[in-house]
């Protein structure tokens, strides 16, 4: 048992030669790696679609933003300029600011008055009726401040009336501001009120002058 029989003896570099083939087949690790870090890095170039994707939406959507600018600087499209509201805004402002006025005569009405009543005292004498005296000296100076207020309620209409016409005139491509139409609105209603007020003080159905 000990001793090898020649043929065993001649078997054996067979079998050795049987490994190496083996073992020179067999792949490293190093070259079983290699191939299976490739397929990792290969996927990197999917990012450019994104970005292509990206660039075409950026060009899509820039053309609509410059559109919406377009409309709002000219919304009629005939290529000029859209009014400003500023002058509107101004007006109707100054509307309901006569309108208000109309109401108490203001300062000017005031002094109107004041100077009526002053000349009326100068020519009525003291020999005068009652009547004549009072008309000379208080109904003259409360007609002077009801026709004052009539000036500045009329002043405030047709001021109102111009602003709200005003963009179905002229160059007015752009819609009125809500806050104009209703300033100006307020302003034309303070002036109706205002005038019939001052109407009816003038004419002594309101506020007449006491019997003597």
């Amino acid at each position: 048992m000990g001793t090898k029989t020649a043929a065993e003896t001649a078997a054996e570099p067979k079998i050795e030669d049987k490994k190496a083939d083996l073992a020179g087949s067999a792949p490293t690790e190093d070259t079983a790696a290699a191939p299976a870090a490739e397929p990792a890095t290969t996927p990197a170039p999917a990012a450019e679609p994104a970005a292509a994707d990206t660039d075409e939406t950026a060009a899509e959507e820039t053309p609509v933003a410059d559109a919406d600018a377009v409309d709002a600087a000219d919304p009629a499209g005939d290529g000029g300029q859209a009014p400003s509201p500023v002058g509107q805004g101004a007006g109707a402002v100054v509307a309901a600011a006569l309108g208000v006025v109309s109401l108490s005569g203001g300062w000017l009405g005031t002094v109107a008055s004041a100077r009526e009543q002053l000349i009326g005292q100068l020519r009525t004498s003291t020999s005068a009726s009652v009547a004549t005296q009072i008309k000379e000296v208080y109904g003259d100076a409360w007609h002077t401040t009801a026709l004052w207020a009539g000036v500045f309620a009329l002043a405030a209409v047709i001021v109102g009336v111009v602003v709200l016409v005003r963009p179905a005139f002229g160059a007015a491509r752009a819609p009125q501001t809500p806050w104009i139409k209703s300033v100006a609105w307020a302003g034309v209603v303070l002036g109706v009120v205002g005038l019939l007020l001052a109407v009816l003080k003038y004419t002594d159905a309101l506020l007449a002058l006491p019997s003597a």
